[in-house]
């Protein structure tokens, strides 16, 4: 699974997960943490609109840690 960070303001933190890939676009599960709550609401992102977030840095990639059994 892929997770996106989401450039925002100052004490607010906005990531998202890709569900599933579409030729449209993606579903994505969306969190957005403010003032000590968190919000979690799944929707849909075409696109035209992930590739230019993307272009100009607005969203990126981050490294999601895997559980690993020993």
């Amino acid at each position: 699974m892929k997770r996106y960070c989401v450039k925002c303001r100052t004490g607010k933190i906005e990531y998202f997960d890709i569900l599933a890939e579409t030729d449209e676009g993606y579903n994505i599960r969306l969190i957005k943490i403010s003032d000590g709550s968190e919000r979690i609401n799944e929707e849909f992102m075409p696109r035209q609109l992930f590739d230019l977030c993307v272009k100009t840095g607005y969203i990126f990639e981050m490294e999601v840690a895997a559980n690993v059994a020993a």
